[in-house]
């Protein structure tokens, strides 16, 4: 791939602006695990794909100087949405259940420093999620295979900066579930997602700390009570949460979402938690133009928010909606021929407003 064209690709899915993702975890009392994210980017169209890949397939990552660097075969098959570039897997399940993606860290990712000389070993970061989905079953197994790898950027600029990177998300059908969040120079870090949410900066372990300045929010009414003489009473629902932040900065975000995870009702079908995750995560759909502060040039989309997924762990489906259609699309993966020689790439959707007329009978 052209350097030019690379730059571009890496441009339109991590610039600034880029990716306010928010991902959520469900569960049920039958043992269901639900993994739920949406993903953004408000400057243009990210062109992202449903990439079906099979077994035995093999990968080589490129690294920024478009040199080879790992090159690997795919234990699983595993159905993924990719971001800008095809081989860019931002959400994705694989056969056996194991979920990863990508949430943008910036300003606190920062990678191992890339050796031209010694690229046997490496891939880039835009390759990490289809390295765990293709080869592992468990978020164990993801933990025992990262001292075998070293993660690099996947691009420089013209200065000879690396490019922003990502924190990752890892969760399995058995329930475990951890975050990876690469910092110092290369430094890997580990966290148990106990908070069932992630976003972006800062650093997971400062997010989780965060939820303390907000234990006074719990769902429901306020009691009324006397204030001076005055006999004070809510105006509607919600009162008890008066204070719940409502911007999209990454920490705001986290604390809404925690606060809609834990107050979420118990949920005894996989089919239930799907459709909560979906309504929870409707509350972070960004409206295009919220996030710029010049309004010249505000591109033509109908939302930042460009897709929002919900994967079904244990009952391997992936269900997603995108910006131009709220339709809920369902890909089972016991029905992909997992077999096959190649990749099977096709649009999310057909890139239009989608809607359908009432017939009234």
């Amino acid at each position: 791939m052209k350097k030019t064209l690379l730059t571009l690709l890496f441009a339109s899915c991590f610039s600034t602006a880029a990716n306010a993702c928010t991902g959520i975890t469900l569960g049920t009392t039958g043992n269901d695990h639900i993994q739920a994210r949406t993903i953004e980017w408000g400057h243009s169209d990210l062109n992202s794909k449903l990439i079906v890949s099979p077994r035995d397939y093999s990968y080589t990552s490129t690294m920024p100087d478009q040199k080879q660097g790992l090159t690997w075969k795919s234990k699983y098959g595993f159905a993924g949405i990719s971001v800008s570039d095809d081989r860019f897997i931002a959400e994705g399940i694989n056969e056996k259940g194991l979920t990863a993606g990508l949430f943008y860290f910036r300003g606190y990712g920062s990678l191992a420093k890339y050796d031209p000389k010694d690229t046997a070993n490496n891939i880039t970061d835009m390759d990490f999620v289809r390295w765990m989905l293709s080869q592992y079953s468990t978020v164990a197994e993801v933990e025992a295979a990262l001292s075998k790898i070293k993660i690099v950027t996947v691009y420089f600029d013209e200065q000879g900066n690396p490019s922003p990177t990502a924190h990752w998300r890892v969760s399995d059908k058995q329930g475990n579930s951890i975050v990876i969040e690469i910092m110092d120079h290369g430094k890997i870090n580990i966290h148990k997602n106990t908070a069932k949410v992630l976003t972006n900066s800062p650093d997971y372990n400062w997010q989780v700390t965060n939820l303390n300045n907000y234990i006074n929010l719990h769902p429901g009414i306020s009691a009324p009570q006397k204030i001076n003489g005055v006999e004070a009473q809510s105006f509607g629902v919600g009162s008890n949460f008066v204070g719940l932040p409502g911007d999209i900065s990454p920490p705001s975000r986290f604390v809404r979402a925690a606060f809609y995870v834990n107050s979420a009702p118990v949920m005894k079908t996989s089919q239930q938690a799907v459709s909560q995750a979906f309504h929870i995560l409707n509350n972070f759909d960004i409206p295009i133009g919220s996030e710029f502060n010049d309004k010249s040039h505000i591109p033509d989309l109908p939302t930042a928010t460009q897709w929002t997924s919900v994967i079904d762990q244990g009952n391997g489906l992936l269900f997603y909606k995108t910006m131009h259609d709220s339709t809920i699309r369902r890909v089972d993966l016991s029905k992909l021929d997992f077999n096959a020689k190649t990749e099977h790439k096709q649009p999310l959707d057909n890139g239009k407003f989608s809607y359908q007329d009432v017939v009234v009978k």
